[in-house]
């Protein structure tokens, strides 16, 4: 694989998120749409590209659990939900829409891994 047969792709292009929250700490759940992936979203999302991705929110603690019979891992983001619901005035002091904020993460991938996966280019 030469530098220049890898694109840049977000992980919106192989995965679906969910979140969620308990106090001031968020949950994360990133499924692979296809079984094919689960070997790039393992070795591309981790808990270091997350924590500097959600650097803004300031987490202290990111880890991450891996379900690897749903292709599936779920992210826990500790004191990013500044207090929790009954202690922030935020929007969004659920963490609901941080899951947009996640499928935004830049992944690289070859062009013919690309076009097996059948991700748009």
């Amino acid at each position: 694989m030469t530098p220049s047969s890898l694109i840049t792709i977000s992980l919106r292009a192989l995965a679906h998120c969910r979140s969620g929250d308990k106090g001031n700490r968020s949950n994360i759940s990133v499924i692979a749409y296809d079984e094919k992936a689960w070997d790039m979203l393992l070795e591309q999302v981790t808990e270091e590209r997350v924590r500097t991705l959600f650097a803004a929110r300031r987490p202290s603690r990111v880890t991450r659990h891996v379900l690897p019979r749903l292709h599936a891992m779920n992210f826990v983001l500790d004191d990013i939900l500044d207090g929790g619901v009954n202690g922030s005035l935020n929007l969004d002091a659920h963490g609901k829409t941080l899951s947009s904020l996640m499928l935004t993460l830049p992944l690289q991938i070859d062009v013919a891994r690309a076009r097996e996966l059948q991700i748009h280019l």
